[in-house]
């Protein structure tokens, strides 16, 4: 559950963040097999502030790119499927490019990010890769120039404002304090309010999910700041919209989609504690929901 929710969220995360400043395509198909690219990203021509503001994850975002997250340190064998997609979709474009009668130069093909929460000396020694401390952070590991591939180890990472973004994806004491440094910025726009509501939702999801393991309760407590700053934050603006969206999410986590029946208790609920209703969300059936706010016969 861990994992599938991670890999959810990295998606959801990665493309919030990265689509201000160029082309973002999640969970692409690579056609030649089947193969799928978690993240595949293309930078807009012109350099924009929004990419600035990403720091090493906008660095990373300079050029045409894949993303692949993992929530656990990926094996050998992971990593060579992510360079195997990164390959396919290389030898893809080249087809295209030859039917289409162009010319696409190596500099152009994608260069592969594999985010992990660490890596290993024997992973970073055996794949033969290095840091460039020169030009990029500690934590990030490139692997031998024509593979256009790096591994970034996520918890090695400096703790500065430049890699909150990355961290945010780490695991354990490295993504707890990330989120909640995320959660303490100043709201200065938008996307802020969205990333701290991907985050709640992460929890929400796995909160919900009716086999808890020590693996998501831990995840839960990491995800705790963001999930309180963005219900405080619905709550005190007196968001009714956003309070019914909040609701709605959280039933469609816990029953599948919203139908007819579960929308009538939708505006019952909103008029409980935020405390209230997540424990009934929690505790009660679906059957026993629709029996507590039904309303009265006339």
């Amino acid at each position: 559950m861990t994992r599938q929710s991670h890999d959810q969220f990295a998606k959801q995360y990665l493309h919030e963040l990265l689509s201000p400043t160029g082309l973002v395509q999640t969970s692409y198909d690579v056609a030649s097999e089947v193969w799928q690219i978690d993240v595949w990203f293309v930078p807009t021509p012109t350099p924009s502030p929004a990419r600035q503001s990403l720091g090493l994850l906008g660095q990373m975002a300079s050029q045409t790119c894949i993303f692949e997250p993992f929530r656990n340190p990926p094996t050998p064998v992971e990593i060579r499927n992510c360079q195997l997609k990164s390959y396919s979709l290389h030898g893809e474009l080249l087809r295209s490019a030859r039917r289409d009668n162009n010319s696409l130069a190596a500099v152009e093909l994608p260069f592969l990010w594999i985010l992990s929460p660490s890596c290993s000396a024997r992973i970073i020694k055996g794949f033969g890769a290095k840091e460039d401390l020169q030009n990029w952070s500690k934590g990030v590991y490139f692997l031998p120039e024509l593979q256009k591939t790096a591994l970034v180890a996520i918890n090695q990472l400096p703790e500065v404002r430049n890699t909150l973004w990355l961290r945010v994806l780490g695991r354990g004491a490295t993504q707890e304090r990330a989120v909640a440094e995320l959660a303490a910025l100043p709201e200065g726009n938008s996307q802020h309010r969205q990333l701290l509501e991907i985050l709640a939702n992460w929890r929400i999801n796995l909160q919900l999910n009716q086999n808890v393991n020590d693996e998501d309760k831990e995840l839960i407590m990491n995800l705790s700041p963001a999930y309180l700053r963005w219900r405080e934050e619905t709550l005190q603006e007196g968001n009714l919209e956003g309070q019914r969206l909040m609701v709605e999410s959280m039933l469609s986590l816990r029953f599948g989609a919203v139908d007819e029946e579960l929308s009538q208790i939708i505006t019952p609920l909103m008029q409980l504690s935020a405390a209230d209703r997540t424990r009934l969300l929690l505790e009660l059936s679906r059957s026993e929901l629709l029996a507590r706010f039904a309303e009265p016969s006339s």
